[in-house]
Parts: structure tokens; C-alpha cells; sequence
């Protein structure tokens, strides 16, 4: 029994006959009683009193009939239904901190705009962490900095950011361009392991001969800021995050010969991800953005 049984019965219930139910259906008369009488062998019944030219409901077809009514007018609610359930359900998104506090919630508020009923989920953390989030299925897109490590996710590149140095501003080094070999000795705030960023400046210095020792490690870029701010060390921050810090006289810049840490943001989705016409939407919008 299948649904296409069910819609030929009620087509039959409807219009009183097999050739009537067949010239609706756009299908041969013979196929229609084929699947009656299909029907009534499955379930062991009679569904019709065949009396003279004329079809009569029998007790059992009109029971048959409110269930196959039910079942069918089900189907159709989902069959349109479903055409919205992309734009109804949920979006998980992954986010480095930088991206999440200075870009993303803008992209946001464009995809709450053209997705109003869609639940979009948040989760701001390191590069490490949204790269096996993605490979687990526990979020959909992940917006991260530098490359990612797993063969298995398909990127698409954005733009980019550059990573300054910074010290408080009655520092020595403040608005200077000193040698890799003078920040050796210094103090250092860094971001924790598996942090894009950290491992961008560690590269980078070590490229150089400089091999940093964290004095502090932090989640937080705010909180990294605000101990360059008071003097515990220096620190390598994304420009765009530090940069009302600077103009306010919070913090300071300085330069270090030789050594630039520039990165690349990259959205990240399984290469087995079906994407949505939501999560296409968001690829755009960061297209845009960067």
C-alpha cells in the first residue's frame, strides 16, 4: 500500500467512478481499479458495492476514508511546508573572537533581516575549538583566522586582519621601531593554545630568534589589553579590536624590524555539508563584508 493507492481511492470516492477518478488523474481507467482492488486484497476488505454503473462506499471504504483524508491532507501540509523549514530552523555558527566582536554581529543582523523566524546559534571560541566542532557536526559554519589543520573542511578565503605590538605608553618601546632581539627579554600577554593569533606571533618572533614566554594567557583580548594598559607587558592584538585603544592613549604601538603578522579569515564548512539556502546566504554576506 502506498500513498499513491490512497490518492486513487479518494479520487474514486470523489468522483463517484473509476473513469471519472482516472480522467482527473490524468491516468489509463484500468490503473485505477488495479489499485482498488490492490487496496481491498492488502487490508482483506470491500471498500465499494459495485451496484449497476455506480460505485457505493461500504462501511469499511468510509472508514477507509477519513483515515486516507487524513494521511493525505498530512503529507500536503509537509510537502509545503517544508519549503520553509530551512528558513525556520536553526543556524549554528562558530566565531574566533576578533571576527565575533567586530564583524559577525553586523553579518548578523543582515541575516536576521532576510531570515526573521530563523534561530541563529553562537558559539565564540578559539580556532582549534570551532574546527572540531565542525568536524562533529556541532555547528554548521565556522569563521576562523589563519589556515585550518583538517583535510576534511572546505574553506572559502575572506579578508584579512594585520596583528600590532603593543606596549603601555610610558614604555620605552612606545611609537618606536626597535630589533627582534630587544623584545626578547620582555614580558609578554599572549592568548591561550589554539589561538590563531598566538600561534601567528610565535611563528613569526621565533622566525626571527625571539622565543616568547607568556607571562599571561588569556581567552580574552579585552583582558589582555587592559594588562598592556597597566603595565604588566606587551602584547600582539588585532589592530581593528586596539585600535580605539590607541587613539584614546590607553595603549601604544610599536614596531619590530622586519617582522609583520598579518592573517586571513576563513569561513570553514565539512566538505560533506549540505548547505542551505541560509548558509549560502551567510557565505555571502561575509563575502561582502571583507
Amino acid at each position: 500500500m502506498t500513498l499513491r493507492h490512497l490518492r486513487i481511492f479518494l479520487a474514486v470516492c470523489q468522483e463517484g467512478g473509476a473513469s471519472a477518478a482516472a480522467e482527473k488523474l490524468y491516468i489509463a481507467q484500468p490503473t485505477v481499479s488495479v489499485a482498488v482492488r490492490e487496496l481491498e486484497r492488502h487490508y482483506g476488505v470491500t471498500l465499494f458495492d459495485r451496484i449497476g454503473r455506480r460505485l457505493f462506499l461500504t462501511d469499511a471504504g468510509k472508514q477507509m476514508r477519513a483515515y486516507a483524508q487524513h494521511i493525505v491532507s498530512l503529507l500536503e501540509e509537509m510537502e509545503t511546508r517544508s519549503q520553509d523549514w530551512e528558513e525556520t530552523g536553526t543556524l549554528r555558527i562558530g566565531s574566533s573572537i576578533t571576527i565575533g566582536t567586530v564583524e559577525l554581529p553586523g553579518i548578523l543582523r543582515g541575516m536576521q533581516a532576510r531570515y526573521p523566524k530563523l534561530r541563529i546559534e553562537v558559539m565564540i571560541c578559539n580556532s582549534d575549538t570551532i574546527e572540531t566542532a565542525i568536524l562533529s557536526n556541532d555547528i554548521d559554519l565556522g569563521l576562523v583566522e589563519g589556515k585550518h589543520r583538517f583535510p576534511l573542511l572546505q574553506e572559502v578565503s575572506l579578508g584579512g586582519d594585520e596583528l600590532v605590538f603593543l606596549c603601555r605608553p610610558e614604555h620605552p618601546f612606545a611609537g618606536r621601531t626597535v630589533q627582534p632581539r630587544d623584545i626578547g627579554a620582555e614580558p609578554f600577554l599572549l592568548r591561550e593554545r589554539g589561538s590563531a593569533g598566538r600561534e601567528l606571533v610565535e611563528s613569526t618572533l621565533k622566525s626571527r630568534g625571539v622565543e616568547v614566554r607568556p607571562l599571561w594567557q588569556s581567552i580574552s583580548n579585552h583582558a589582555i589589553l587592559s594588562g598592556v594598559a597597566a603595565g604588566l607587558g606587551l602584547a600582539t592584538l588585532p589592530l581593528s579590536l586596539v585600535q580605539p585603544a590607541i587613539d584614546a592613549g590607553q595603549v601604544s604601538q610599536f614596531w619590530v624590524e622586519g617582522v609583520r603578522c598579518t592573517r586571513q579569515f576563513r569561513l570553514l564548512y565539512h566538505q560533506n555539508k549540505y548547505l542551505t539556502r541560509p548558509m549560502r546566504e551567510m557565505i555571502r554576506l561575509c563575502q561582502e563584508t571583507w
